[in-house]
């Protein structure tokens, strides 16, 4: 089935079989854990699977975390140190993370300050450096974890009543002692949408806080009330003036920057006029696949990240991997 005959769109190419293309998983939607939910209310499970000696533990803070480089030349890697739970820092929050298949159990550490000598090989990471350079499980972990990480840093206090809460649920809940309150771990919900005309052309912008010349697909947070299809209609119209009609899903992978998830959208538009509101962004333009790939390989566009959805929903159109300068 082509992407016309999934999305009813008109002038798209068959996508299906194109190797490096054909349905890949996107980056931060990877993940080699079962997160078994039903351990988290058994506090005799979990201080099991925390003394256990094969159970590990990934120390987190502000979003980061420590890995090791690996591999040489083109083939440069990544990999979490993970630690078992008696080598780990004392204090902090524990989040559990899940089971692997082999039945290992996977722990997440809140802590001030990452550990770590002067002589140690191992360096702290984010996920925008590391991410496409970790394994599924790793990837999988460092997601998690850091998007629970944030969660809890930010909401120390109970929104009902205002005094503190703790961790509880096995880091997947607070729970304020004082009024009974729970609160759960937010996730922000986003539209990210490529825009093709009936010229097969794709619309890309360049927002006002990036670099000349940076462009990517147009996106914005769900509103209240609003349906996915609706946020994709008005976020489109309010950055660029194109009226859009047809919607198409096309894919999701959390983006924990700090708690967002983002959903992909195809998308057909209705008009073609462009005017952008220079303030949020500052240029849009239609790229015919062409145009594209020339202004990509002289160094006028720099395309999305390979990290983004936005890069999956542009290679879709393209029909390739984006050519490298």
């Amino acid at each position: 089935m082509t992407c016309a005959e999934r999305t009813g769109f008109t002038g798209f190419r068959d996508y299906e079989n194109i190797e490096g293309v054909s349905q890949p998983v996107l980056p931060l939607a990877r993940t080699a854990v079962d997160r078994a939910a039903e351990h988290r209310t058994d506090e005799a499970w979990l201080a099991a699977a925390w003394s256990h000696p094969d159970s590990r533990v990934l120390v987190v803070s502000e979003g980061k975390a420590l890995v090791m480089d690996t591999g040489d030349g083109g083939d440069k890697r990544a990999e979490l140190v993970l630690v078992p739970s008696f080598e780990a820092p004392d204090g902090g929050e524990r989040y559990f993370l899940g089971v692997d298949a082999e039945g290992v159990a996977y722990f997440a550490l809140s802590v001030e300050k990452l550990p770590g000598r002067m002589d140690d090989p191992a360096r702290p990471a984010g996920l925008r450096e590391v991410a496409l350079l970790l394994n599924d499980l790793d990837s999988g972990l460092m997601v998690h974890a850091v998007a629970l990480e944030n969660w809890h840093r930010m909401h120390r206090f109970c929104a009902r009543c205002g005094l503190a809460t703790e961790v509880a649920v096995a880091g997947h809940v607070r729970r304020c002692a004082a009024c009974g309150a729970e609160h759960y771990p937010r996730t922000d919900p986003a539209v990210i949408m490529l825009v093709v005309d009936d010229q097969d052309r794709c619309l890309l912008g360049n927002h006002a806080l990036w670099p000349q010349g940076r462009f990517s697909t147009l996106a914005g947070f769900v509103e209240p009330g609003e349906s996915l299809e609706q946020a994709v209609r008005r976020e489109v119209v309010e950055e660029s003036g194109v009226v859009v009609g047809e919607v198409a899903y096309a894919g999701s992978q959390p983006h924990p920057f700090p708690s967002s998830l983002m959903l992909g959208f195809m998308a057909r538009a209705l008009t073609t006029g462009i005017q952008v509101d220079g303030e949020e962004m500052s240029e849009a333009r239609w790229f015919s696949r062409e145009e594209l790939r020339e202004a990509v390989m002289s160094g006028e566009v720099v395309p999305p990240t390979e990290m983004s959805i936005a890069r999956r929903l542009v290679e879709l159109w393209y029909g390739e991997p984006l050519p490298r300068p």
